[in-house]
């Protein structure tokens, strides 16, 4: 697996990833009926920021988004998103995606890495964050609809570089 910048003809394989975590509904706050349009400038970030694609061979196995957090007296700290092929979970994309973002902010000079909104019962999420050093620092709870479990809990995580 290789991760490297995201080229355009790559959104032809990560729309798709996507639309799928979109439409569950389960891990991301995200408008269900986002289209591909809306999704392409959301997801893909103008520089500063960077997003990526984890790739095997030809195929897209998930993708990153990565950038400033806030603007102006927040600008210190960064912020990414990760999403990863559901036939690809469970292989180390996630982490090889979090460590590169990680990579990315220290090389930038950020103080930190904040994640606004993870979603508290994405088990794997959570615990991959913790594992690369992040901290539950706070979390609003039932902020997130989750179509089996109703009103859960969005978590705040932070890691200081």
């Amino acid at each position: 697996m290789q991760i490297r910048e995201f080229a355009s003809q790559d959104w032809a394989q990560v729309w798709p990833i996507i639309e799928a975590v979109v439409r569950a509904q389960e891990t991301f706050p995200y408008d269900p009926a986002l289209s591909a349009d809306d999704a392409y400038g959301m997801w893909v970030e103008a520089p500063p920021g960077r997003t990526v694609v984890a790739v095997d061979g030809d195929r897209v196995l998930g993708t990153a988004k990565m950038g400033t957090n806030r603007p102006g007296p927040g600008s210190h700290v960064a912020t990414a998103s990760f999403m990863v092929a559901a036939d690809a979970r469970g292989r180390g994309v996630g982490t090889a995606l979090c460590r590169d973002a990680l990579g990315w902010a220290r090389r930038r000079g950020y103080a930190g890495m904040q994640f606004n909104a993870v979603v508290e019962t994405n088990r794997a999420a959570v615990e991959l964050y913790r594992r690369e050093g992040f901290a539950v620092v706070g979390t609003v709870p039932g902020a997130f609809r989750h179509p089996a479990l109703g009103r859960v809990g969005l978590h705040v995580m932070y890691q200081e570089f």
